[in-house]
């Protein structure tokens, strides 16, 4: 994806993934449509993107995700590429999470960016991007955290058999596995320390613009991109 121009929609750009990610993108000359949940820190980020289209949405409500995909497209004039950065995390033992609890993880964590991304799948050209963050729980299951990796893991199998069935229209989707962050779960880390977001923002670019399938953590605590 050739990022000057493109028409790029980020949900979740109140967190410090998504709106680190939005405001680089902004400076990469990309058009950038912002959703999150947090209006005063929506209109923040959007004031650093030079007063980018923003939208708040109900990340538990999966109609709130698909129109917010249709606001989107209607502000830039369609869309190019979507980059989900949505998450919720709870810890704890399996036995003191509370079913409704479990099911907003569920709901944050993997239903809202699969009903984002469904809603853009058919509105995407040719060398359209759609992305997501899942993280390296989804693969290490942490005692702990076992309905956040479950979530997560829903995900990233998800993202996989999307990915079978975008390749004859020419979209990527790419999964933004990501090593523990330097961010509000800094005491949290499931292995290794926490990388700047900075850097990982960085490398989500680069994934971006070369149309890769997979950022992963690497050798380190570096992240790899994978095409």
């Amino acid at each position: 994806m050739d990022l000057r121009g493109a028409r790029i929609l980020v949900p979740g750009a109140t967190g410090e993934i998504g709106a680190a990610l939005a405001v680089q993108l902004h400076a990469l000359c990309a058009r950038t449509a912002l959703a999150g949940r947090d209006r005063e820190a929506l209109t923040c980020v959007s004031a650093a993107c030079e007063h980018a289209p923003a939208r708040t949405f109900d990340a538990w409500d999966a109609d709130s995700c698909a129109n917010t995909v249709d606001w989107a497209a209607a502000e830039l004039g369609g869309l190019d590429g979507v980059v989900v950065c949505v998450r919720v995390a709870a810890f704890g033992p399996v036995g003191e999470v509370e079913n409704a609890v479990s099911e907003h993880l569920m709901e944050v964590n993997a239903l809202a960016p699969m009903a984002f991304l469904r809603a853009a799948g058919d509105r995407l050209p040719e060398g359209g991007v759609l992305a997501a963050v899942t993280g390296i729980v989804a693969e290490a299951a942490p005692a702990r955290m076992a309905d956040y990796a479950a979530a997560k893991a829903a995900l990233a199998t998800w993202l996989t058999a999307v990915r079978r069935e975008q390749r004859r229209q020419g979209v990527t989707v790419l999964e933004i596995n990501l090593a523990h962050m330097d961010t509000g779960f800094a005491g949290r880390a499931v292995v290794g320390q926490a990388l700047p977001v900075p850097e990982a923002v960085d490398v989500i670019v680069r994934a971006l613009s070369e149309g890769a399938r997979l950022v992963r953590p690497g050798s380190g605590a570096a992240l790899e991109v994978v095409r």
